[in-house]
């Protein structure tokens, strides 16, 4: 059974503040209209795992773009976890594509698609920004398949 928050219709936009940064690409927000905590995924975005190089790089990053600030949150679905996918801005920049711009994040690839931040990536490994520094990094995505899921703290 959805949860009242999974049942609004989609999508579903609110203005929050940020309380926490779990990795880089997964945060926590208080809606500034009240209600609980929501856990969310930044939407089009493959940050390191927090275990993986880059990854807590990639956690310092978005907290020093998000952390205690108020945000635009904009809901498109849930994932498997029920977690909110969502685009979140800030003074009107999108936090996903300053991620992947500064080398923190990749464009979230699917199937034949390089993602909503292709150019964004592009442009972060010609400059050889973050994890793109070197030409062989490792994607999250073949990260967890050889390695599994990092351990919990």
């Amino acid at each position: 059974m959805k949860s009242p928050v999974e049942r609004q219709p989609l999508p579903w936009t609110y203005a929050a503040r940020v309380t926490r940064v779990f990795d880089g690409d997964t945060l926590w927000v208080k809606p500034l209209a009240g209600g609980r905590y929501r856990k969310l995924r930044l939407d089009g975005v493959d940050a390191p795992e927090i275990c993986q190089s880059g990854g807590p790089a990639a956690r310092a990053a978005l907290a020093a773009l998000v952390l205690d600030q108020v945000v635009t949150v904009r809901v498109r679905a849930f994932d498997d976890y029920g977690r909110a996918l969502a685009q979140v801005s800030a003074g009107g920049d999108d936090m996903a594509a300053a991620l992947v711009r500064s080398g923190h994040a990749w464009s979230a690839r699917w199937r034949r698609s390089l993602g909503p931040y292709a150019a964004e990536e592009l442009q972060a490994r010609a400059e050889r920004k973050g994890v793109f520094v070197v030409d062989s990094a490792e994607t999250p995505r073949e990260f967890r398949r050889r390695h599994g899921p990092c351990p919990m703290p």
